[in-house]
């Protein structure tokens, strides 16, 4: 890392300290973060580069900026791969309020984008990348389906694969039924979104906004991914928390029959289930296995519960769905 930004960047590092998954150093009232960039390209970090700057000139605090190296390059490389430089301004945190309120001005900010945005667009994808996943999925049950199983995962797996499937069927036709049914409004074009955005996104140790947890989509996402995570958090004590973050949102950018539609769609879609099964199967390490097998029983032993609060999501988020025409799933509500 030093020899990195010493060679590239002429930066000497201060104090090394690790943030989250990344190597950082603190210098002058700034905290940079080394961040490994795998396959990315030029095209969609200056893609990145561009919505960066864009934010700040439309008052958004607190956007990390990539740190050009001094040929004036966006990425750097070292026998250990590729990487890019991102500074920040040390702004140690403080209790993150009103979060609803913060989110609703950033998604206002990144709707006004003056530019196409396409490497890192998921808009209208949802559909086709569930898809993808759910064939993927049932691809390896299907393979499982006459072995034995070897772990109490596999088992679990197995017995619950077609209950999810299911579900994310149904999230599926709740899309295609929303895209032919409704009309989207001005709020619903593209933003700047999160690739899963909870409570813990701007809440760290130190207050930044980092470009590698974007993707260009509907704002939807971002409430979905937090109440997902909120509701799992907490699945007893999750309802004021949401209430007040939907109203505070709401009071910035009220939301559409369209997005509402959307909202509940990405609930619906059983994400947590994909993740747990997808980080199980892809992982080596015992100690990833055993967390995600103790998550699974524990989604197994709340679907009851889960089903209860779907069923109960329009109701409790105060959206009207009769004068919205917003439909309900039936099954969800028995």
């Amino acid at each position: 890392m030093l020899n990195l930004l010493k060679k590239h960047y002429g930066l000497e590092a201060g104090e090394e300290f690790k943030f989250g998954n990344y190597n950082a150093f603190r210098r002058q009232g700034h905290v940079y973060l080394l961040v490994p960039i795998g396959g990315m390209g030029e095209e969609e970090l200056s893609e990145l580069d561009m919505l960066i700057e864009h934010l700040k000139k439309s008052g958004e605090k607190y956007c990390s900026t990539i740190v050009k190296t001094k040929d004036g390059k966006l990425i750097s490389e070292s026998d250990k791969g590729k990487y890019c430089v991102l500074m920040n301004k040390e702004q140690r945190n403080r209790k993150l309020t009103r979060s609803g309120r913060k989110l609703a001005k950033f998604h206002f900010r990144g709707r006004t984008v003056t530019f196409p945005v396409k490497n890192i667009s998921r808009i209208g994808q949802w559909k086709q990348l569930w898809e993808t996943r759910l064939d993927q999925m049932e691809k390896v049950w299907n393979e499982m389906l006459f072995q034995q199983p070897d772990s109490e995962f596999d088992r679990m797996f197995l017995e619950s694969f077609p209950y999810y499937r299911g579900i994310a069927e149904n999230a599926i036709q709740y899309i295609v039924d929303t895209e032919i049914d409704d009309n989207p409004g001005i709020t619903d074009y593209g933003t700047i979104c999160h690739i899963r955005f909870t409570a813990k996104t701007w809440n760290n140790t130190y207050y930044m906004k980092n470009p590698f947890d974007w993707v260009f989509d509907h704002s939807s996402r971002d409430l979905a991914e937090w109440t997902r995570e909120k509701y799992f958090r907490n699945i007893k004590t999750y309802v004021p928390e949401l209430k007040q973050f939907i109203r505070e949102y709401q009071s910035i950018v009220p939301l559409t029959s369209f997005s509402w539609r959307l909202y509940f769609a990405r609930l619906l879609f059983p994400l947590h289930y994909f993740y747990c099964v997808e980080s199980y199967y892809g992982t080596t390490s015992e100690q990833e296995k055993k967390l995600q097998e103790e998550r699974l029983q524990k989604f197994l032993q709340q679907s009851t519960d889960h089903e209860r609060f779907l069923g109960g999501f329009y109701e409790f988020a105060e959206v009207p769905v009769q004068r919205m025409k917003i439909p309900i799933i039936e099954w969800l509500k028995k």
